[in-house]
């Protein structure tokens, strides 16, 4: 089977750096047509299933890959919801720092230790939901078989890490560009192997700027 693992499009509050989590924070322009630019990369693709997290910028950019005439194969999945990001969300990485500096500096060195404040997740919560929501995407697929997933920063890395027998400590050791896709392979969701990472050929030249300014 094969799942297409992508992210969101760009929304406002990613082009201004801010932390987004729960947050229904909706795409921009940019993040639509880098949905479009993905929609049209895919068009002649069979997809036999889609799903994606509530937050309307996953659903809506799984929406526009689809299509309408595959608008209708989508469902939604609570799993697949952004990180809680607590207190965090709204803020800008400058002003974290200057209330929350030891924890933002966590973040960036050992983000697997760190629990967000006021309610919010841990990397490990993220996948022991995100996981499972990955499971039942797949539930049932043929070997030949495509499903896709849209979904988010911290999810799609937990995901990618756990597939490449990586720490959640290596979080930041890939990239996932908004609307970036990535491919992978295997008889189940326990035996997968990554084929493609980061693609976001569609919207971005090979060596074009792809970097996140807040997960």
């Amino acid at each position: 089977m094969r799942i297409l693992l992508v992210r969101h499009g760009e929304t406002p509050w990613n082009a201004e750096g801010r932390y987004q989590g729960r947050e229904d924070i909706p795409l921009s322009p940019v993040g639509e047509a880098q949905a479009e630019a993905l929609g049209l990369r895919l068009r002649d693709l069979p997809i036999d299933r889609a799903v994606a997290s509530p937050l309307s910028r996953a659903r809506r950019t799984a929406q526009l890959v689809l299509g309408a005439a595959r608008e209708a194969e989508l469902s939604i999945d609570p799993g697949l919801i952004e990180i809680a990001h607590g207190s965090w969300e709204g803020l800008l990485a400058s002003e974290i720092r200057a209330r929350d500096p030891d924890r933002l500096r966590a973040w960036r060195e050992a983000p697997d230790s760190v629990l967000m404040p006021d309610g919010g997740e841990s990397l490990q919560q993220v996948f022991d939901r995100s996981w499972p929501a990955l499971g039942r995407a797949c539930d049932g697929l043929g070997a030949d078989d495509t499903v896709l997933v849209v979904a988010h920063d911290a999810v799609n890395r937990v995901i990618l890490c756990h597939v490449l027998g990586i720490p959640f400590s290596r979080l930041w050791s890939f990239r996932q560009a908004p609307t970036s896709m990535n491919l992978l392979e295997g008889a189940s969701v326990d035996a997968l192997e990554v084929v493609r990472l980061n693609d976001c050929a569609h919207h971005t030249p090979l060596f074009g700027e792809a970097v996140h300014r807040a997960l």
